[in-house]
């Protein structure tokens, strides 16, 4: 429900191009390409800090899980 609401925000195909339009005349377009590569780096760079941290979740939950999986098989 959240999700379609935060579409209502989001611009439409002209807000599109009047965005690319200023960014063209703040920036010029030899730094577009460079200012295109750093927010990919910076992307990528937040992906992997996002998958560590579930690497690092999943790797405490299964420490927690283990020693309950054992004490079960001890009550047997």
């Amino acid at each position: 429900m959240t999700n379609l609401l935060l579409l209502g925000f989001l611009p439409s195909g002209s807000e599109w191009i009047i965005i690319a339009l200023v960014i063209l005349l703040l920036f010029g377009g030899k730094k577009i390409p460079e200012l295109m590569r750093g927010l990919g780096k910076g992307v990528k760079s937040f992906k992997d800090g996002v998958n560590e941290a579930k690497e690092e979740i999943n790797k405490a939950k299964d420490e927690i899980d283990e020693p309950a999986k054992t004490t079960d098989k001890d009550k047997k």
